[in-house]
C-alpha cells in the first residue's frame, strides 16, 4: 500500500517533522558546517588513570606507521596483501572493501572479505586467485576471500573469484554475505567476458554451497554499493554509487510465497520479486528530487516506491530509466547496515551535481512507518588535511557499545569514528600508512568496519595496499 503524501502530511503534523521517528540513535553529529569534532574532554579523570569523555581519549601515534589508537588499544594485522598468503599458496589480494563476521568452528571468528578490484586482471598485482569451480569471469579480478581467525592462528581462502569490484556487500540472517560489484561493466567491455553489476552470495561455512557461482539477477544490474535484510518482512534494500545522474536507493520484494535461507537467493527466477527504488516527500507533501536538500538533522521524509522497468539494464542502466519527478536521487549512496528495526544508508558527500553539498549524512529509514531520517549530516570539511575533523562517511556498522562506528573515505587524514546516540562523535583509530610522499602524503580509505560477534574485538581494513586489521581494548558503553 503506497504511503500517499496527504497521509504523511497529516502524521507530521500530529509527530512535528522535526522529531526521530525511529531509531536508538538521535542526532548523531553536528549541524551543517560545524563539523563533526574530536572529542578530548575527561582530562582529569584520564589522570587518574581513566578516561571520562566521550569516546576513548587521543589517539596515540603508531611507532610502526600504520594505526594510531587511543591509549590502552592495540591492533593485530590478520591479512596484508603481498605479504599474507592464502592456503593455496598464493598472496592476499589487494584492495580490502565491505567485510562481516560469523561464528566459526570451535570458537573461530569467520570473515568474508571483499576485495574492490575492477577490470582486467593484468592491471592488478595480487588480484583474487581464479580458484577452480569459484570464478564467474575468468577476465574479472575481484572476488572475496574468506578469513578464519584464532587466538594463535590465521587462515584465508578464496570465496569467490571472477567479479568485479566488490565494493561493500551486506550479511544475511541466515549466515552468508552478499557481495556487491559496483560496476556497470557489460560483456566486451573492460576485458570482460561476462556481464557485471550484480549481487552474489557467499558463504563462509561451506565453501561447496559456493561452487559454480550465479548472480542474483532478480536484484538488478546496477553499480551495487551495499545490501541488508529485513529479517521481518523479507524484504532487500540496496544502495546504488553512481552518478551522472547520481545513484539511487532501491527495496525488493520476494515473490509470494518464497522463504529465504542459505543458497535460496541464487534459486530464484532473474525476473523474481519487485525491484523499485525510492522517491521521497516532505512532510508538507512536496516530492524531494535530491536527499541533499536536508540541511537538518532529524529531518523526516516519507518514501513511496517506484517499480523499475528494465532491472538488467540491458540497454539503459536502471537509474536512467526514471525521468525527473519519478524517484529521489543522492550522491554516493554506499555503506548500510540493519539495525534497530531498520537499515541505516549513507551518502558519502554531495558536491556541484547535488543541489546541496555537504560531507556526509547517515539515514534511518524506519519500513513499519514508511520514513527517511536524517541521522547525521557533515558539512564540508575547509581543510581535510588538518586532523580532528571528519568527512565521507562510507563503511558503517551499529556498535555493541552504543552508537554508530563509521569508516572515513573523505579527503586528507582518514579516521574510523564513533557517533554516540546524542550526536556527539570521537576518533577511533587513524590511518597512519603514508602510500604518498613525504611532501605530499596520502591515507587510504578505511573500510569494512565490523564487530566480531562477541563484541569483543573492531575489525576494519585499509583499502590501500589492503590490510584487515584486528582492534581490542577497553570498549565501554558511550555516554550520550
Amino acid at each position: 500500500m503506497s504511503l500517499t503524501r496527504r497521509d504523511f502530511a497529516r502524521k507530521s503534523a500530529i509527530t512535528g517533522a522535526g522529531v526521530a521517528l525511529a531509531g536508538s540513535v538521535g542526532a548523531l553529529a553536528t549541524a551543517p558546517n560545524a563539523l563533526a569534532s574530536t572529542e578530548t574532554d575527561g582530562v582529569d579523570a584520564e589522570a587518574h588513570g581513566g578516561y571520562g569523555g566521550v569516546g576513548y581519549g587521543p589517539l596515540v601515534p603508531d611507532p610502526d606507521g600504520i594505526l594510531a589508537l587511543p591509549a590502552g588499544f592495540k591492533y593485530r594485522i590478520i591479512t596484508y596483501s603481498g605479504r599474507t598468503k592464502l592456503e593455496s599458496g598464493e598472496f592476499t589480494p589487494s584492495n580490502h572493501d565491505g567485510t562481516s563476521t560469523f561464528c566459526g568452528p570451535r570458537g573461530a571468528t569467520l570473515l568474508v572479505n571483499n576485495h574492490e578490484l575492477k577490470g582486467p586482471r593484468a592491471s592488478w598485482k595480487y588480484p583474487v586467485p581464479l580458484t577452480e569451480g569459484l570464478v564467474y569471469d575468468p577476465a574479472a579480478s575481484g572476488g572475496c576471500t574468506v578469513v578464519e581467525v584464532r587466538r594463535d592462528h590465521v587462515a584465508e581462502w578464496v570465496g569467490i573469484a571472477g567479479t568485479s569490484t566488490n565494493c561493500a556487500g551486506g550479511n544475511t540472517p541466515w549466515g552468508t554475505w552478499l557481495t556487491c560489484e559496483e560496476t556497470e561493466d557489460k560483456a566486451g567491455q573492460n576485458g570482460m567476458t561476462k556481464d557485471h553489476g550484480y549481487v552474489f552470495e557467499v558463504d563462509p561455512e561451506d565453501r561447496r554451497a559456493n561452487r559454480d557461482p550465479k548472480p542474483i539477477k532478480a536484484l538488478g544490474r546496477y553499480a551495487h554499493e551495499a545490501v541488508v535484510v529485513d529479517p521481518k518482512r523479507g524484504h532487500l534494500y540496496l544502495t546504488e554509487d553512481a552518478s551522472g545522474p547520481n545513484g539511487l536507493l532501491y527495496r525488493w520484494t520476494p515473490p509470494t510465497g518464497f522463504h529465504h535461507g542459505r543458497g535460496r537467493l541464487r534459486t530464484l527466477a532473474d525476473d523474481a520479486g519487485v525491484l523499485q527504488a525510492f522517491k521521497c516527500f516532505d512532510s508538507g507533501g512536496k516530492f524531494v528530487d535530491d536527499l541533499s536538500r536536508a540541511t537538518k538533522i532529524g529531518t523526516v521524509y516519507g518514501v513511496d516506491w517506484v517499480n523499475v522497468p528494465d532491472r538488467d539494464a540491458k540497454t539503459t542502466s536502471v537509474r536512467k530509466q526514471f525521468t525527473d519527478g519519478q524517484v529521489t536521487r543522492a550522491r554516493k549512496l554506499e555503506g548500510m547496515w540493519w539495525g534497530d528495526g531498520g537499515t541505516y544508508i549513507v551518502s558519502s558527500y554531495a558536491r556541484e551535481e547535488s543541489p546541496v553539498q555537504h560531507d556526509g549524512q547517515v539515514w534511518f529509514y524506519d519500513p513499519k512507518r514508511r520514513t527517511l531520517t536524517l541521522k547525521v549530516l557533515l558539512g564540508v570539511n575547509p581543510d581535510p588535511s588538518k586532523d580532528g575533523n571528519f568527512d565521507g562517511p562510507d563503511n558503517i556498522t551499529v556498535s555493541p557499545y552504543g552508537g554508530l562506528v563509521i569508516a572515513e573515505d573523505g579527503e586528507g587524514v582518514q579516521h574510523l569514528f564513533g557517533a554516540t546516540d546524542s550526536g556527539r562523535t570521537y576518533p577511533i583509530a587513524r590511518n597512519e600508512l603514508n602510500i604518498g610522499t613525504a611532501e605530499e602524503p596520502e591515507y587510504s580509505e578505511f573500510t569494512g568496519v565490523t564487530f566480531s560477534p562477541d563484541g569483543s574485538t573492531l575489525f576494519a581494513n585499509i583499502q590501500e595496499p589492503g590490510i584487515m586489521l584486528a582492534i581490542t581494548g577497553p570498549w565501554k558503553r558511550q555516554k550520550r
